[in-house]
């Protein structure tokens, strides 16, 4: 296992409540957390007081934005893709619109980012890691019913991680995606108020899986699509 102590990592949607939960984690490692935000503002009080720095303004669907961003980034150790949303739309309620809005907010951003993640691991020559967040209906789509577009979305995820494991295999960078069913964050219990939330995996537990992957010395699992269902 690698120590964390000094290594940047980039989290995209760090500003959400899983994001803020790995960025705690990493702090608590060692490591300095690189935060893009396409809010103008954050909060005070949403990060650990050191050790994380959060750019506002960027766009992880917009190449132009998302290179502009790291290109004013040291040497790497990992990227943690968390970026995304969720539609629930059954097919009826599933136009052009909100096909293109999974697409870009959960693929094209992961997408970005890797891009720009792998030249900076190739510039540095070191090496790297890469852990995209997909879905548990990604895995078995039969769960994706009436939220068709944003399975295929996080389903483009795993296709891409998969392939892109195998494209960087001999390059040192490991690149995973982990699957997690319903995630336990205050939005959606808000959405679901009556479901079972003790069933649901939890951010921080979400987070030491990250960090442990982050620690790893061997990228040995690249290519590996993780189950995350917690006890759902």
């Amino acid at each position: 296992m690698r120590n964390l102590q000094d290594c940047h990592v980039v989290i995209t949607g760090g500003t959400g409540a899983l994001g803020t939960a790995v960025a705690k984690a990493l702090v608590e490692a060692g490591a300095y957390c690189h935060v893009p935000a396409i809010e103008t503002t954050v909060p005070a009080g949403r990060f650990p007081k050191d050790g994380v720095s959060v750019t506002t303004g960027i766009d992880l669907s917009s190449e132009a934005s998302v290179a502009g961003f790291y290109a004013g980034l040291p040497p790497l150790h990992a990227v943690v893709n968390i970026a995304g949303g969720f539609a629930w739309a059954p097919i009826a309620d599933s136009p052009a619109k909100v096909v293109q809005q999974q697409l870009s907010m959960n693929f094209v951003s992961c997408a970005m980012s890797c891009r720009e993640a792998v030249a900076n691991f190739r510039k540095a020559g070191k090496g790297g890691h890469i852990v995209n967040i997909s879905a548990r209906p990604a895995l078995n789509p039969r769960q994706g019913a009436s939220m068709t577009a944003y399975t295929a979305s996080k389903a483009a995820v795993a296709a891409f991680t998969v392939a892109l494991a195998e494209e960087l295999k001999a390059e040192n960078i490991s690149v995973v995606a982990l699957c997690p069913s319903t995630i336990d964050t205050p939005v959606n219990r808000a959405d679901m108020p009556t479901a079972d939330h003790s069933s649901w995996v939890k951010p921080a537990a979400i987070a030491e899986l990250i960090v442990a992957q982050l620690s790893l010395s061997d990228p040995i699992n690249s290519g590996a699509l993780i189950p995350v269902y917690g006890k759902a």
